[in-house]
């Protein structure tokens, strides 16, 4: 059965947000590394060096463990094998988590913990919408803890958790999943490109 995406949603205050039907015709279990935005980067570019340290639009693969203040994993590259590649200085990382990447090299490791807003930002509640259950007639209604693909307006793949199922609504929170926490980290410098990694064109196998 191939499941239709809601076409609409209202926030908090009412206000109608629009998306279009996921090109995926699955629910999918997100986990954290697929809300993590990373840049391609030509595999014979990374040096393994040990004298290169990261700077300011440096390429850096590595290994990560992320947990929550009660010590439990939110994710972990190390329990899934495949090391996380960042590119400083495109605003995917924010700007206290790559102060503490700075000059790190290779085979460095570094534990450190971040404040909510400094990690995956705080709650927003104007990312939280609400859906009729009609909207969810075509692939039935969803369990709490879903997690399922939309595609915004600009095309944009947008993963919702479905947070409450009522009797007239369903309730869809597309804030980040750590969103509200603070975040303890622990990682493994693994390579580094000294260049500008935003020139690279393909991912690291």
């Amino acid at each position: 059965m191939s499941p239709v995406v809601p076409n609409s949603g209202k926030n908090k205050n009412g206000d109608i947000k629009k998306t279009v039907p996921a090109s995926s015709s699955d629910v999918n279990q997100i986990k954290f590394n697929q809300y993590i935005d990373t840049v391609s980067i030509k595999k014979d570019h990374i040096c393994n060096s040990l004298e290169n340290r990261i700077e300011k639009n440096s390429a850096v693969l590595l290994h990560f463990t992320l947990t929550l203040e009660d010590g439990s994993i939110a994710e972990s590259s190390r329990l899934s094998g495949k090391p996380a590649l960042f590119c400083l200085g495109d605003q995917s990382l924010s700007d206290m988590l790559e102060a503490q990447l700075l000059g790190l090299k290779v085979n460095d490791k570094k534990k450190f913990t971040l404040p909510a807003v400094a990690a995956f930002g705080e709650k927003n509640p104007d990312l939280i919408q609400y859906f009729s259950r009609e909207d969810f007639s075509n692939i039935g209604l969803p369990e709490v803890g879903a997690v399922i693909l939309f595609t915004a307006i600009n095309g944009r793949e947008m993963p919702g958790i479905v947070y409450e199922v009522m009797a007239e609504s369903i309730t869809v929170d597309f804030n980040h999943p750590l969103a509200g926490h603070s975040v303890n980290f622990d990682i493994e410098v693994l390579k580094i490109d000294p260049q500008d990694g935003k020139k690279n064109e393909n991912i690291v196998g």
